[in-house]
C-alpha cells in the first residue's frame, strides 16, 4: 500500500502565500471584502501560533519594509535611468512615484517576513 502524505510547502512558497511559519496552513492576515487594510489574526487558525507577541513587535518589520522599499526604488531608478536618460532629478521623483501602489504589498510582506525570522531565531512553542 503507498502511502501519500502532503509535504509542507517551502518556505519562500509559504512567505508569498502570507502562512504561518509553524504549520504552513493557516493564513496570516484575514481575507477582506472591502477595500482598506487587512487585519492580522491575533493566532494562526491552524496551530494557535501568536502573530503579535508584544506590544511594538512590528517595529522590526518597519525596518525590513524600509529596506524593500530602498531596493525598489533603487531598481525603478536605475531601469528608467537606462531606458530614458533622464536627469538624476527626474529619474528619483519618477522612481517615487512607480514605488508608490507596491508600498501596501511590502508592508505585508515585511510583517511576514518578519514573523518568519522570528520564528527562525526565537520559535514559539505550542
Amino acid at each position: 500500500m503507498v502511502s501519500l502524505t502532503r509535504s509542507q510547502p517551502s518556505a519562500l512558497s509559504s512567505i508569498l502565500r502570507q502562512l504561518c511559519p509553524r504549520c504552513r496552513s493557516g493564513r496570516i492576515f484575514r481575507s477582506t471584502i472591502y477595500w482598506g487594510f487587512p487585519k492580522m489574526h491575533d493566532c494562526c487558525p491552524a496551530c494557535g501560533l501568536h502573530f503579535n507577541r508584544e506590544p511594538g513587535y512590528f517595529l522590526g518589520a518597519m525596518y525590513i519594509s524600509y529596506g524593500l522599499a530602498l531596493a525598489l526604488v533603487f531598481a525603478f531608478g536605475v531601469i528608467l535611468w537606462v531606458l530614458t536618460s533622464w536627469r538624476l532629478d527626474n529619474v528619483a521623483i519618477w522612481a517615487v512615484l512607480l514605488f508608490l501602489p507596491f508600498a501596501p504589498m511590502l508592508t505585508f510582506l515585511s510583517r511576514v517576513l518578519w514573523i518568519y525570522l522570528d520564528q527562525t531565531i526565537d520559535p514559539e512553542t505550542k
